[in-house]
């Protein structure tokens, strides 16, 4: 059974300034609906379009403004042949339809030259072509329109160098002469000198003056007779209207090719910003970044202020942040409170608004939403200072904008990404908590427990020394799980940001001492030291969080070396900071175990605890507080074995974050 894939209709209607223009886009539009077609308005932008008259500009934007409207997207291509490019571009877009209007000029005889319409048959054969006949109006129009030369005036720099470019043709022209020359060279000297007119001056008046002044200085100066328009022979008629020909069609054509240049520049310029916008954009950490490079190309682009209107966290325009050529700048004429209800508007509704749009037209500026997927990620407002932007540079502009949004997107997506990461890992916390909970919990519990019933059903029959073990193991139990719930509690304010830091000028000395009446009951199986420096040591502090950290490190190791085991805690002062060092000469730890002895519910053999081992929650709680007094703490080898756990601390607390 055979297969054919229908082909989906696509049309194409071709956008100029002329008024007719609305008719022949509404017969496009009511096509593209009708055949359920997509449509395309193409717009073929000459050479000389900034040559053309302020009135055919504005009826351009309104053209290209209705297209938008019914349904189109907009394609603008920069050449003069419009019949060839409006069928190159059919071909590569897989057209299959051509909506045109019908062109004011007509075929006047045999080998007249051939229509719009025609040449566009002929150069698409394939494609179907569709006329909109114009008005008699539009056409009487289009005729005024055709003999309206390029409002390029005419300039004194300009005159001057034409003058002297025609004094050097003759003078060299001259210069032939006596070398024995023949006057097709001289020609071609002239031919030249109106070449060079035509590219360096700006308006082609030149360029046709000076083929006309070649003419006539040729014939003065080289055409016996000498010194006069006259000439003895007739043939020298046709050689000046040749001349005369060949000079402004080299004229014409430099010109021609002058525009094309400049026009090519012009784009390639706004092409370049429209790459650098996107390699820019790609290397933002946030959205502030994302705003300012935004901001900054498309003053670079358009040579205009920009105020830009953030989404804040609860989903309204932030505070707006105005950007100009010389900088940043908190306050712009455009912050007002009827500038911000067109911002609201265009933000909730995902239209443009503002000058020379339907809605807000009487604004200080024009509104555009920066959107993606019906999601509004700010407003950004463009002061255009009565100079309307051209069709290329609104595509660059709204390509911008396109890349912003994306930008942004790519940032929430980011962000969100990491937010359920975060959620995942927090999920994780609490399984591994309440899996060590339920393990180190149930051991203490069961010994106080099953020592408790001991004592109830044979209190009597134990003696003096079972009761003090007995008892010993209950305390034991008891001030473990203190201590055990007292660490959950500190890790649950700090995770929750709820720790508070009460500082004052403490004398370390104190604390230290202090931190050892509350240490471990089995501090009297080891030699304790303390090797304190003699000079009386204030810190800013909290001193009662910084008594919890030496009482961990210090139970640390008490808990994790062997009976009679020698402890160190020293304190000396470095600089504007205090070295608090908790030093032992136990077995150490393992290089394996020491990027990770830090880490929340790590206990060295396991990343869960379980048994009598504890949570891993000491040191990792020890992090946290000394972290939060801009200090830090470190672990590194004892010599020969051991552990040296190091924290400093800033005196003063304000002072920038210490590192050891």
């Amino acid at each position: 059974m055979d297969k054919t894939i229908e082909k989906r209709e696509h049309i194409l209607v071709c956008i100029s300034p002329s008024p007719s223009n609305i008719k022949v886009i509404k017969a496009a539009s009511r096509m593209a609906e009708a055949f359920h077609a997509t449509l395309t308005a193409l717009y073929i932008k000459p050479a000389n379009y900034d040559s053309l008259p302020e009135r055919d500009k504005a009826r351009l934007r309104n053209n290209i403004k209705y297209a938008e409207e019914n349904g189109a997207s907009i394609t603008t291509i920069i050449g003069d042949d419009v019949p060839l490019q409006i069928a190159e571009y059919a071909h590569i877009s897989d057209t299959t339809k051509i909506v045109v209007g019908r062109s004011g000029a007509r075929r006047r005889h045999l080998f007249g030259k051939m229509s719009l319409t025609e040449q566009i048959i002929l150069n698409a054969p394939d494609v179907d072509v569709y006329i909109i006949p114009d008005s008699v109006a539009d056409l009487k129009q289009q005729k005024e329109k055709a003999h309206i030369s390029d409002q390029i005036r005419p300039t004194l720099k300009d005159a001057i160098i034409t003058l002297i470019l025609l004094m050097a043709s003759t003078g060299l022209g001259l210069i032939f002469t006596l070398f024995g020359f023949t006057e097709s060279n001289i020609i071609t000297v002239f031919i030249l000198g109106v070449l060079v007119i035509s590219v360096i001056t700006v308006s082609p008046f030149y360029s046709i003056t000076g083929s006309l002044a070649s003419v006539l200085l040729f014939n003065w100066f080289f055409i016996e007779p000498k010194f006069s328009f006259h000439t003895y022979e007739t043939e020298y008629v046709v050689t000046f209207g040749i001349m005369l020909l060949s000079s402004l069609i080299t004229g014409s054509l430099a010109n021609k090719l002058k525009k094309n240049a400049r026009q090519s520049a012009r784009e390639a310029f706004r092409a370049k910003v429209l790459f650098d916008t996107n390699q820019l954009l790609q290397k933002a950490e946030n959205s502030e970044d994302v705003i300012r490079i935004t901001a900054h190309q498309i003053i670079t682009l358009l040579d205009k202020d920009v105020i830009i209107y953030p989404r804040d966290d609860k989903g309204h325009l932030g505070k707006e942040a105005a950007f100009n050529s010389s900088g940043f700048s908190d306050e712009d004429e455009l912050s007002d409170d009827n500038e911000r209800e067109i911002a609201d508007w265009v933000f909730h509704n995902h239209q443009a608004a503002g000058l020379r749009l339907e809605k807000y037209s009487a604004a200080g500026a024009q509104y555009h939403a920066i959107c993606l997927n019906n999601y509004c990620y700010g407003v950004i407002a463009i002061r255009l200072n009565g100079i309307p932007l051209e069709t290329f540079e609104n595509s660059v502009f709204m390509s911008i904008l396109g890349e912003c949004a994306l930008a942004l997107e790519s940032l929430r997506n980011a962000a969100e990404k990491e937010k359920a990461s975060i959620m995942v890992r927090n999920e994780q916390l609490r399984s591994n908590l309440l899996r060590s909970i339920s393990h180190d919990i149930r051991t203490p519990l069961t010994s106080i427990s099953g020592n408790a019933s001991n004592l109830l059903n044979h209190y009597e029959q134990l003696d003096t020394a079972t009761l003090k073990r007995i008892f010993s193991d209950i305390y034991d139990d008891s001030e473990w799980l203190a201590d055990l719930v007292e660490n959950l509690l500190s890790i649950s304010r700090i995770e929750n940001g709820q720790m508070e830091l009460h500082m004052s000028m403490d004398v370390l000395n104190d604390v230290i001492d202090e931190a050892l009446k509350h240490v471990d009951r089995n501090v009297s199986q080891h030699h304790i030291s303390v090797q304190n420096n003699d000079d009386i040591l204030l810190v800013n502090m909290d001193a009662r969080l910084i008594m919890q950290v030496l009482i961990n490190l210090i139970n640390n190791a008490i808990k994790n070396t062997q009976t009679g085991s020698e402890i160190i805690i020293r304190s000396e002062q470095r600089e504007d900071a205090v070295i608090v060092s908790v030093i032992d000469n136990g077995p150490g730890i393992p290089d394996s175990v020491k990027p990770h002895v830090f880490e929340m519910f790590y206990t060295g053999q396991s990343k869960v605890a379980d048994g009598r081992r504890g949570l891993g929650l000491g040191l990792a709680l020890c992090k946290s507080i000394v972290e939060a007094h801009n200090g830090k703490i470190i672990l590194k080898d004892n010599t020969p074995t051991g552990c040296w756990f190091e924290i400093a601390l800033p005196m003063d607390r304000d002072s920038a974050k210490i590192e050891i």
